[in-house]
């Protein structure tokens, strides 16, 4: 368990970093989840200022697709890898959605994390323009210990995003209580789940994420991250698919130049791990 934003220069510099915006590694074993160190843990960076309301993508077409124009802030929303070995992007794309969410408020993230996840970094945060000391990492032994982790932070209503990363289906039940719980804040609640692992739940929108081809500079660097994303559920809204990018110094996505629109078949790219499997647009 991390229970201070300054441990993840430690963690930074115990991982290697690569030639571009990396955010994971595999994780370490994990103690089962301590709600007293995470009562702590919130009050001491309580405080943050939340927009009510939606976390707008910035793309009309995506906006438009979702019922409060944008990803709405107080509810439950589920994404999911496309396939095995989509992990890494699907936590990009999280990620990126919680950076853009701190750029426009004040306050922290909390990232519940579970054994055999990937571990955020610092180099591979500041590569999405997410600043680490505004990351809070907990680490749980299983899934129930992330949802009480996830609900117990809800209920402190002290940060402005809150992410847990879960090995099975989103239970319908489970569900239930964090809509419930999420319904008394404005906070930005996003639960990661396997691929394949689909189950009747009450998350308002559910993304479906895999690894875009990314344009490189003349060094081989990724200039930005790219992700195919599918929107597969959208309350009182409609579904869609896209190509994005993310510019992350501008904190905003956009759609990815010529391919923008168009169908997206298997391939070489890009992706956000050292577990990298890389499919482009």
């Amino acid at each position: 368990m991390r229970q201070s934003p300054e441990d993840l220069p430690d963690l930074e510099t115990a991982m290697a970093s690569t030639d571009h915006p990396d955010v994971g590694s595999p994780s370490r074993d994990a103690e089962p989840v301590d709600l007293a160190a995470l009562r702590d843990l919130v009050a001491g960076h309580g405080g943050g200022s939340v927009l009510r309301g939606a976390l707008p993508f910035g793309i009309h077409d995506v906006d438009s697709r979702l019922a409060q124009g944008g990803l709405a802030l107080g509810q439950l929303h589920e994404i999911a890898p496309d396939q095995a070995g989509d992990e890494p992007a699907a936590l990009g794309f999280a990620l990126a959605l919680v950076a853009r969410h701190l750029a426009r408020v004040r306050g922290e993230a909390l990232l519940v994390v579970g054994q055999g996840h990937p571990l955020p970094y610092g180099h591979g945060l500041a590569g999405l323009g997410l600043d680490p000391g505004r990351l809070l990492l907990f680490e749980v032994a299983s899934d129930g210990d992330a949802y009480r982790a996830l609900e117990e932070s809800l209920r402190a209503q002290g940060l402005a995003a809150v992410a847990g990363l879960v090995d099975a289906a989103l239970p319908l039940a489970q569900s239930r209580r964090l809509h419930l719980a999420a319904r008394r804040t404005d906070l930005l609640l996003l639960v990661l789940r396997p691929p394949e692992a689909e189950s009747p739940n009450v998350a308002a929108t559910r993304w479906r994420i895999a690894a875009g081809k990314a344009l490189r500079d003349r060094f081989g660097c990724i200039e930005r991250p790219c992700w195919q994303v599918t929107l597969d559920r959208s309350r009182n809204g409609r579904t869609g698919h896209w190509l994005l990018e993310w510019d992350h110094a501008a904190h905003r996505f956009g759609l990815a130049g010529a391919l923008a629109g168009h169908t997206v078949e298997a391939g070489p790219g890009a992706a956000l791990s050292d577990r990298r499997v890389q499919r482009s647009g």
